[in-house]
């Protein structure tokens, strides 16, 4: 596995209230819900990719 590093990102009050709804739901830390939205969302994009 790859060393990790570590990134700042800057996030609207609103998508930050978004984010902590669903780990409230889910269960689980804003940092966990942010990381499996955003593995999703790049899965999605090279499927669609993968398509053309």
């Amino acid at each position: 596995m790859p060393p990790i590093q570590r990134v700042n990102v800057d996030f609207a009050a609103g998508m930050l209230k978004e984010l902590d709804d669903a780990a409230r739901e889910l269960n689980i830390s804003r940092q966990a819900v942010i990381k499996s939205l955003l593995r999703q969302a790049l899965d999605q994009q090279l499927r669609a990719r993968n398509a053309r």
